[in-house]
């Protein structure tokens, strides 16, 4: 999970929508610029290039929860159907940290252990910290259903294929092979617009005394 930049109007069918008795909150315009705002990435597991896109509520509108935010656009986000239905739990109605208006990567660390994903946070006595560390956990971890045994397990192979590609880049900086290419590859891969961006970035911060020059790729906002 990285910060987005949601764009502002908000699109023109939501107040429309709004006004009807079975509106919709999904039209054309709001997928557009969800996917573009959202680099067409699930900002739960920054699975990139989605096939299966839901528009997904922060704080959810059904059974009677928060139904006033139904088409308020700073309630809508760009998920994958996998984390949208981890999300669609209880235990998360109070809502996760709101990437569009604080940088996760200021109070969470994302890495990857071997296979395993381990996720920290600043203060864990923080509930909106605690849940949102929670959901992306479940997100690689969760098989408590055949599909869930598969879609989690793909996530940490594509977070794997992710990061292995950012290692080999990085070995070269190491052996002094590194080119103006490779620096290129690298701050594309560092980006926040890139898949698992948030992994990458913690482990090149993690690693800040091996590569110095990278920082400048992985700075905060202020």
């Amino acid at each position: 999970m990285v910060k987005i930049e949601r764009s502002f109007p908000a699109p023109e069918s939501l107040a429309e929508e709004a006004r009807k008795v079975n509106g919709r909150y999904d039209k054309q315009d709001v997928i557009e610029q969800l996917k573009e705002d959202f680099h067409n990435k699930c900002y739960i597991c920054e699975l990139k290039d989605l096939q299966d896109p839901n528009v997904e509520h922060l704080f959810p509108h059904k059974n009677g929860k928060y139904p006033e935010r139904k088409f308020d656009w700073e309630n809508l986000f760009w998920s994958c159907g996998h984390c949208n239905g981890i999300k669609n739990n209880s235990k998360y109605d109070e809502g996760i940290l709101d990437c569009c208006k604080s940088d996760p990567e200021k109070s969470i660390c994302f890495r990857l252990r071997n296979s395993d994903v381990a996720i920290a946070v600043s203060d864990p006595e923080d509930d909106i910290l605690r849940r949102t560390a929670s959901l992306i956990t479940e997100t690689f971890s969760l098989k408590n259903t055949g599909m869930r045994i598969y879609t989690s397990d793909e996530r940490v192979k594509q977070l794997q294929k992710e990061m292995n590609l950012l290692y080999k880049q990085l070995e070269k900086i190491h052996n002094g092979s590194g080119s103006k290419v490779t620096m290129r590859m690298i701050r594309s891969m560092l980006s926040r617009e890139s898949a698992f961006a948030a992994f990458k970035r913690c482990y090149v911060r993690d690693h800040a005394m091996e590569y110095p020059e990278l920082q400048q790729y992985v700075e905060l906002d202020t």
